[in-house]
């Protein structure tokens, strides 16, 4: 039987009935219920002005509050939680929350049109700071995916500081936490509308056996990639099935030397646990990788199965030798993660599996690692290409030489011939320059709107040289000497 969505919006519980599966939180918040605060400016979650925040309860029953697109997610994922909008940022008495007169005050507002966006994204770091000053690097990365054509950005930048100077407004956390407890479900429910049917199950066996049953249905967990599909494709997605709930591909584990990473973990969780791992070789891309409401509802698991030559994961998960873990009614198989891509959009996928976890080697003491993201802008870009370097060194000797690259071929893939020719030999610059003319061999990248394939090819050696120069055993060079935004405050 079809449920309705329930979710907690405006001091009420809200119902959704007959609109489609697919249709948006934006398209439901200002046709439905005539929230106009919330914009719609690219509908693909790149602009910002469609930002809200969304509450929900984690695995362990905790309250989540993260800022989102609302252009590209889906209406039924709302069920259970909680939605904010501008419209819920006056206070009682009527007065303007802390974070909107900080923006009148620093005049951060000129045409109006991106400022609910970016009221939301810095109320949710006001909620994460609970009200204390940010750092410049934190509120860079809280607006990365705002874009504002006509202010700039600078006072908006001192909005972010300017609002925790004025009297705190507490949030009450444990009251929303009560709300959220009483719309949980104790099972999975289906919601079907217009002749498509929304699954949301929530324990592993029933997503197994959903998958069984519907193995052509779109498996959907954050929906920035397969929001753009309807916004910007228009397609027809079928059935759905819903990975969101499932609180078993939600854990974040060490298991046998790898650190097991749930399909359902967000980017930014799946990233934070990664850097502590690896803060020196993964901080930088953890703040690239999109924007951060974007980190905020994508999954690290979704972005292994799609696969793209240009994700940005991949390349560093190939070097390092991860694994990626498949369930389906069978049972459940691990295999290294570059043999699981086939060909372009390929997967080594039998039907009625999907990708249940990714499982990252733990570091090594001899194993040197880098990962590096070329792109036309430092934040919320799409890389031309991406690369990754893990060597394990014995002295100065390769004894292993593993090179992946994202951009360069149809899939995320390492470079057998530029590996062989290091391999056994000296870290040295003679050596560097046979593998950079190899990588000519192992590689055929195209031409697009990003890059030229000479350009390509050229920066992928330059890649390389630059990992050798971080890593040779003379002189090695620190980062402020090889990568300009090192250099930022």
């Amino acid at each position: 039987m079809s449920e309705p969505i329930r979710f907690y919006f405006r001091g009420a519980v809200q119902e959704i009935h007959h609109a489609a599966p697919t249709r948006t939180v934006l398209q439901h918040l200002r046709e439905d219920l005539h929230c106009t605060g919330t914009k719609e400016g690219c509908a693909e979650g790149d602009c910002g002005a469609c930002t809200v925040v969304v509450g929900s309860l984690n695995a362990a029953g905790q309250l989540e509050m993260k800022a989102v697109n609302s252009c590209i997610q889906f209406a039924p994922t709302l069920d259970g939680k909680a939605l904010f909008t501008v419209e819920d940022m006056q206070q009682p008495d009527g007065a303007l929350h802390p974070v909107q007169q900080a923006m009148v005050e620093c005049h951060g507002s000129q045409c109006g049109f991106c400022t609910p966006g970016f009221v939301m994204s810095l109320w949710g770091m006001y909620l994460d700071k609970d009200g204390q000053p940010a750092q410049r690097k934190e509120i860079d990365d809280c607006l990365s995916g705002n874009l504002c054509r006509c202010t700039g950005y600078r006072p908006i930048i001192d909005a972010a500081h300017r609002m925790t100077e004025l009297p705190k407004v507490d949030f009450d956390r444990a009251a929303l936490t009560l709300q959220l407890q009483a719309l949980q479900r104790d099972a999975g429910a289906s919601y079907t509308a217009q002749g498509q049917t929304f699954h949301a199950p929530r324990t592993l066996e029933e997503l197994v056996a959903l998958r069984a049953a519907h193995p052509k249905a779109t498996l959907l967990a954050g929906s920035t990639d397969i929001g753009l599909w309807v916004t910007k494709q228009m397609r027809e997605l079928g059935d759905i099935i819903y990975l969101g709930h499932v609180t078993a591909l939600q854990s974040v584990e060490h298991k046998d030397g790898m650190l097991e990473i749930g399909a359902g973990v967000s980017l930014n969780d799946a990233y934070g646990a990664l850097c502590k791992l690896y803060p020196q070789e993964l901080g930088e891309l953890w703040q690239r990788f999109a924007s951060l409401p974007i980190r905020n509802a994508g999954t690290l698991g979704g972005n292994v199965a799609n696969g793209s030559p240009i994700g940005d994961s991949m390349p560093w998960l190939i070097a390092l030798g991860s694994e990626v873990v498949l369930q389906g009614a069978a049972g459940r198989r691990v295999l290294p993660l570059e043999a699981f891509y086939l060909g372009y959009q390929k997967k080594d996928l039998q039907a009625g599996e999907f990708v249940a976890a990714v499982r990252v080697p733990l570091p090594r003491a001899n194993v040197t690692f880098r990962t590096y993201k070329l792109a036309k802008r430092f934040d919320q870009d799409i890389s031309a290409v991406c690369a990754a370097f893990a060597f394990t060194l014995d002295g100065n000797t390769v004894v292993d030489a593993r090179i992946a690259y994202g951009g360069m071929a149809a899939t995320p893939c390492r470079a057998p011939r530029a590996e062989a020719s290091l391999t056994g030999l000296s870290w040295s610059e003679t050596n560097l320059r046979v593998a950079m003319d190899m990588l000519a061999q192992d590689y055929a990248p195209l031409s697009d709107m990003r890059a030229s394939n000479t350009y390509r090819m050229q920066t992928a050696q330059n890649l390389l040289r630059r990992f050798w120069l971080e890593t040779r055993a003379d002189a090695p060079l620190a980062a402020d000497a090889v990568n300009a935004f090192a250099c930022r405050a």
